[in-house]
């Protein structure tokens, strides 16, 4: 029988201890306010056998978008290729693939794409078809406004996030309104999971996300979350690089200390931990507490993986006006700016908790999928 899984948790956030718990705020109260662009990290060579097109996109899933490219292309869906999912609620601009060997794209392409509100910004060539998780990163631009505007200590709450970084967190997107992909995740790993129950893996996602938040929340309880533990697994900042720290030096900790390197959580599957000691301890709780999820999730065949406990803010920029403030910062692929957000603001869509439904939330509560 599976264990119980208690929800909203309890995770905390690592500035309370601080500053208090943030002011009630809001964000993405319409698209032009939360500003997403894509960082592949290199560039198309301009030739080859896939058309490769620059889009922006508003009020869209990134999957719509795909689902039209195909459609106006004339082919199949599964020849249309991007790097990441992206929000609805929002305007982004994303790279798309469409394998067209040997065709040139149709002449009328904007024609057939403009029942939608998007707009090719660059078309291009590349050898391959773009796959997920290829890009490097993602680059926010977010507008605040509310009470939270008026918190004296919304500078210095920034600043402190700038120069130590953010806790790693899923958002609350990762499991579904009042944790629902995660409760069907408990059910399905329980009897054992089957392709056809989660085709798209959507509810081991959401088991593994559970598992790594669970772990980082003791972490920052602890008050260790961002300082490596003896046999700590560490990964380089801005790579997927890792080593293990067998013992912590000075130079280690400096390290550190300056965001080159991060503490490790494991994202639990088959295989064997490179974590040592204190490190390796953490995990075997957490398989204690939760036995039914990390042996459902080791029979699924997912294989083990590590993410960085915490996240540095690339180019991190704060205007403040009168009446609103604008974030600017860019994030690893597979980063949550909720997890930025839910350290500044209150607000019902970055707890883990559904809110009910109202005029007052807005659009905010559309959004379909975490930017990755």
């Amino acid at each position: 029988m599976a264990e119980a899984i208690h929800w909203p948790p309890d995770w905390p956030r690592v500035l309370d201890a601080r500053f208090g718990v943030p002011r009630p705020g809001a964000y993405r109260a319409r698209a032009e306010d939360f500003r997403v662009e894509e960082c592949l990290g290199f560039a198309p060579e301009g030739q080859g056998e896939h058309l490769w097109l620059w889009v922006e996109k508003r009020d869209l899933t990134t999957a719509m978008v795909a689902k039209q490219l195909a459609r106006a292309c004339e082919v199949a869906p599964r020849q249309v290729g991007y790097a990441g999912m992206k929000d609805r609620v929002a305007v982004t601009r994303q790279w798309f693939s469409v394998h067209l060997a040997g065709r040139e794209a149709p002449d009328d392409l904007v024609a057939r794409l403009s029942e939608m509100p998007l707009e090719l910004l660059e078309v291009t060539r590349h050898p391959r078809k773009l796959k997920r998780g290829v890009h490097r990163a993602n680059r926010f631009r977010l507008r605040l406004t509310g009470e939270a505007l008026a918190d004296p200590d919304l500078p210095a709450r920034w600043d402190w996030l700038c120069r130590h970084g953010v806790p790693n967190y899923f958002g609350p997107q990762r499991f579904g309104p009042d944790g629902r992909n995660l409760q069907r995740a408990v059910s399905v790993l329980a009897r054992g999971w089957r392709k056809r129950d989660d085709r798209d893996g959507m509810l081991l996602s959401a088991a593994r996300s559970y598992l790594f938040n669970t772990l980082l929340a003791g972490r920052i309880v602890d008050g260790n979350w961002a300082t490596p533990l003896p046999g700590e697994a560490v990964i380089l900042d801005g790579s997927s690089s890792q080593f293990v720290a067998e013992t912590l030096d000075a130079s280690l900790v400096e390290r550190a200390e300056r965001l080159d390197l991060h503490p490790s959580g494991v994202l639990w599957g088959q295989g064997r931990s490179v974590a040592r000691g204190e490190a390796l301890a953490r995990e075997q709780a957490l398989a204690e507490a939760c036995p039914a999820l990390c042996a459902g999730l080791e029979r699924a065949g997912v294989r083990l993986a590590r993410r960085a406990l915490r996240l540095r803010l690339e180019a991190p920029r704060l205007e403040a006006g009168e009446d609103d403030a604008w974030l600017s910062f860019t994030l690893p692929r597979g980063a949550f700016a909720t997890a930025v957000l839910r350290e500044l603001i209150a607000h019902p869509t970055l707890s883990f908790q559904s809110p009910p439904r109202g005029p007052e939330q807005g659009a905010a509560d559309a959004s379909t999928a975490a930017v990755q």
